[in-house]
């Protein structure tokens, strides 16, 4: 593992709640429609667990990407959109959505007006997209020894670091070890969530 991208929640600007308590409190007395980037994605399972907070009023909207989920959300389609922070913030940036909360323990360095959804009224709902580098089961340990050696080693490089975080990227490398940890607990968390609200992949 190398980078992480959390979600930022994100509305149409049309929306009256101006902070994440006000949105939640108003989803849970108006029904409001929640996009995700397809059937199965982070984003349908941050909206189903959104939608449990709120009671259950919030309905879903399935679309074939982010892309067109995003697309939707500036033109004011639909009300709110769990979006990966490298989308999200430069359209919070230029006004053409509203930003309340970042899906992890931290704010954001490239984004620090951004609170984090334990500030902002959600706590203990993190999410993240992370990236990692994946390898045949037999690689010979010594292959993959040099492999995280050297993605440790470039993500240290000033010039990568800069790129990466200025997109809304978090540099997070692990080990082989922990990596098998994080999916481990990641797995057992979300599946809950997915049970909970029939997920389902189409």
């Amino acid at each position: 593992m190398f980078v992480t991208n959390p979600q930022v929640i994100v509305s149409k600007n049309g929306l009256p709640p101006k902070d994440l308590r006000s949105l939640i409190e108003y989803a849970r007395g108006t029904p409001i429609t929640i996009a995700t980037g397809g059937a199965g994605t982070p984003s349908h399972i941050s909206g189903v667990y959104f939608q449990k907070l709120t009671g259950g009023a919030a309905q879903i909207v399935h679309y074939r990407g982010g892309a067109p989920a995003s697309a939707d959300i500036m033109a004011g389609h639909v009300d709110v959109f769990f979006d990966q922070a490298v989308n999200a913030l430069p359209q919070s940036r230029s006004g053409k959505v509203r930003a309340y909360a970042v899906t992890q323990t931290t704010r954001l360095s490239v984004a620090p007006d951004i609170p984090t959804v334990d500030e902002a009224g959600m706590p203990g709902y993190y999410m993240a997209i992370w990236h990692g580098l994946w390898v045949p089961s037999r690689t010979p340990p010594a292959v993959i020894d040099v492999l995280q050696r050297d993605v440790v080693a470039a993500l240290r490089a000033p010039d990568v670091r800069s790129r990466i975080e200025g997109a809304g990227f978090d540099l997070a490398p692990l080990t082989p070890q922990a990596l098998r940890a994080l999916i481990a607990a990641d797995s057992a968390e979300y599946a809950v969530l997915v049970r909970e609200g029939r997920v389902q992949r189409v």
